[in-house]
């Protein structure tokens, strides 16, 4: 009886270890990921060949109608289904406006399993960029709300 608690509770303890090691790793992956408003500002400002693109769904988009100038909409499904241009041989950041940065953490995780190494998301998404003061513009073009099943 001893021996077997003792099993359980050896096994249980490797299996918070690995666990909190594999959570340990996740954020530090994502932290390697990340910028700030800042530094992406900074970066912009520099005039490096960075691409910036908006991942934010369709009702953010619809409820502010702006973006972060010389970004790029892309529907964060075309991301998740593989359909996107985002390129893997660029530096890029994208962004959006979930709480916890959700969508653009996505897709960062996505994009990091297909082997893109030069993908940042921004910390705090457009909300951090706009409390930063940093310049906006409208958004223009068309997009829609949904995909009918259908069309895809």
């Amino acid at each position: 009886m001893l021996l077997a608690l003792s099993a359980i509770a050896v096994a249980f303890l490797c299996v918070v270890i690995f666990v909190w090691s594999k959570r340990t790793r996740d954020q530090n992956e994502l932290a390697r990921h990340s910028i700030t408003a800042e530094e992406l500002h900074s970066l912009l400002a520099s005039n490096r060949n960075t691409l910036l693109f908006d991942v934010r769904q369709p009702l953010d988009l619809l409820a502010y109608s702006e973006v972060i100038p010389g970004a790029r909409r892309v529907p964060p499904q075309d991301v998740l289904d593989g359909t996107s241009a985002i390129p893997k041989d660029k530096e890029v950041v994208v962004y959006c406006t979930c709480p916890g940065e959700k969508t653009s953490r996505e897709v960062l995780r996505h994009a990091l399993s297909l082997h893109f190494s030069n993908i940042k998301f921004l910390i705090g998404g457009f909300a951090a960029w706009k409390a930063k003061g940093y310049p906006v513009e409208p958004y223009r073009d068309v997009f829609h709300l949904y995909v009918p099943s259908s069309a895809k």
